[in-house]
């Protein structure tokens, strides 16, 4: 990757209406790191069904343990990632207070510490994409940005996400693609 190419860690990827049937249909992805070695994501919106303490097996507090667990991505789907957020993390490494952790020690550790604005959401999986691959896809126009926020990561509906920043980008053809149903046959 040159330094005019972009750096996307810490933007938000959501699907530009190019991926139907695919994992990623309809997702938003936090760019978590993005570099010459590739980049790495955690899909924010798609929900497993399921609790962490029904498929992590650890002494985890209990708020971690019913917790939703999300589908992070379809790379590596047992390998556990978190993001982390609160009020002032000094070095938080996706963007300003939200930080990224794999380690299960690490996510007892934010889990056992108190802070009433301390939040958390944790993943299986991850979106990957090897050198130069994510660049072919934004060429392609497969993915639009938009700057994240720890609003959008934590506090906004899963199931409303992807729509909402659609219309947040405003525009007509953004606005349109936030109103498609998924199966065409239906409009």
């Amino acid at each position: 990757m040159n330094g005019a190419e972009k750096i996307l860690k810490g933007k938000l990827l959501l699907d530009g209406g190019e991926l139907n049937g695919s994992f990623f249909h309809h997702t938003v992805i936090l760019i978590c790191e993005h570099n010459a070695e590739g980049a790495f994501g955690l899909v924010l919106n798609r929900s497993s069904g399921s609790k962490v303490g029904e498929l992590v097996i650890a002494d985890l507090p209990d708020p971690l343990k019913n917790s939703p667990l999300f589908l992070g991505g379809p790379v590596q789907p047992t390998a556990l990632s978190f993001l982390h957020s609160d009020n002032f993390i000094p070095d938080a490494n996706v963007f300003p207070n939200l930080n990224l952790g794999h380690s299960l020690d690490e996510l007892v550790e934010v889990g056992e510490s108190f802070s009433a604005s301390k939040k958390v959401k944790m993943f299986a999986g991850y979106a990957g994409w090897s050198p130069g691959q994510l660049e072919v896809e934004m060429k392609r126009k497969s993915w639009l940005t938009f700057p994240a926020s720890l609003e959008l990561v934590f506090e906004t509906p899963p199931d409303q996400l992807w729509q909402k920043i659609l219309r947040s980008k405003g525009g007509w053809k953004n606005k349109l693609l936030s109103q498609m149903p998924d199966d065409l046959s239906l409009n």
